[in-house]
């Protein structure tokens, strides 16, 4: 299969790629002032949400993608066994799930999980799996994830306690196991079509169904005018206004960032396009022309500004140039279209920015490292 560079589609020589996602790595797990990976004794680690000082099964999960795509098996296996070892759940309702939040020292804050983890523990051991070979224990990598998915479907079932990760009946992931409603960027559909090639083999046609239910879910969360979706929406795409004792989430706002970047890294992986598609770059010309002096605030989907900053201007940046895998035409091409300059804009202005500092800098650089590995070909199917 060949990834497609786009950092060298507009004309970003190809040692200068390399050398910069060297020292993006470097910043991000071994750096001493900026690092968000913390390694613990002789065989774990930890990623700190530096915004929060904790844990969380989203950060844990995304530094063993990262992991695995860079080949970086030691920090792999740490970051894995701390999760299994304060994370995972062993009894009660959510046997089988793992906490959300942990404490720097391992003690659960919660224990109750956020299927986004689920999903990309899933994926990230199947890849260890593959590209290492499995090991002994919880190093058996392609059973740890096969158990992980069958606990995300079948918790509920035949005397089992809980709740599953996905409606069974419209194979959509859910906020939370039981809940009514859904969380648009959780939608993987890049990450279903390789569980239905490697899940229990009875799990299968499940997740062949969810890749196309969250496709076409994408287009329809995604708002028509300006690609935008909410936080947490509805089955049906519309933005769910429940003021939670949380706050309000049926905004575009931090988790919606990446439902663009999630659209462009499907399509480069398997070329679909539900409708899908369109979205990320409806979005690249709404805060790229429409908001172009101040894009970065908070916004009702249909584009209504909240006269609030965005939290994360970063990961809004880099997600929204992600969504340039979206894009079938090439940025190299001598005549480009109106659509193919403004993501070519946008892939210029993200290799501009650099990398987020301070206290709210682990999301915005986990954003950041996951983009620059899609645009630069080096987020892969292993």
């Amino acid at each position: 299969m060949q990834y497609r560079n786009v950092l060298k589609e507009i004309g970003i020589p190809e040692e200068e790629i390399a050398a910069r996602l060297q020292e993006i790595v470097h910043t991000f797990f071994y750096d001493e002032e900026e690092k968000v990976y913390h390694p613990v004794g002789d065989d774990m680690a930890y990623i700190e949400d530096t915004g929060n000082i904790d844990a969380r099964t989203e950060g844990m999960s995304y530094g063993m993608m990262m992991c695995v795509q860079l080949d970086m098996k030691e920090e792999f296996d740490r970051l894995w066994k701390w999760a299994k070892t304060y994370m995972w759940m062993d009894s009660g309702e959510n046997e089988g799930y793992f906490a959300w939040s942990c404490a720097p020292d391992g003690s659960k804050n919660a224990d109750g999980p956020a299927p986004d983890g689920e999903e990309y523990f899933a994926m990230a051991l199947f890849f260890a799996s593959h590209r290492w070979g499995d090991g002994e224990g919880i190093y058996c990598y392609e059973k740890e994830a096969r158990e992980i998915l069958s606990a995300c479907l079948h918790k509920g079932e035949k005397g089992r306690a809980g709740a599953p990760m996905w409606n069974r009946e419209n194979h959509q992931i859910l906020f939370v196991p039981g809940s009514p409603f859904t969380d648009p960027s959780y939608h993987l559909p890049h990450f279903y079509e390789l569980f239905a090639k490697w899940a229990n083999e009875e799990d299968r046609e499940f997740w062949t169904k969810a890749a196309k239910a969250s496709r076409e879910y994408l287009a329809a969360a995604c708002h028509v005018d300006t690609g935008m979706s909410a936080e947490y929406a509805n089955f049906d795409g519309t933005p769910v206004y429940t003021e939670f004792e949380w706050g309000q989430h049926g905004y575009f706002y931090s988790d919606a960032y990446r439902t663009a970047a999630n659209i462009g890294l499907d399509y480069s992986w398997n070329g679909i396009d539900e409708g899908q598609c369109a979205a990320a770059l409806r979005l690249q010309h709404f805060l790229g022309v429409t908001r172009k002096e101040n894009p970065y605030m908070t916004y009702r989907i249909d584009g209504e500004v909240i006269d609030q900053p965005a939290l994360h201007p970063v990961g809004m940046l880099v997600t929204t140039a992600q969504g340039t895998l979206a894009l079938s035409e090439r940025l190299d091409g001598v005549e480009l279209s109106e659509t193919a300059k403004l993501a070519k804009e946008w892939v210029e202005r993200f290799y501009k920015e650099p990398m987020r500092k301070g206290v709210r800098r682990y999301y915005d650089n986990c954003l950041y490292l996951f983009a620059f590995l899609a645009l630069s070909g080096n987020y892969r199917i292993w």
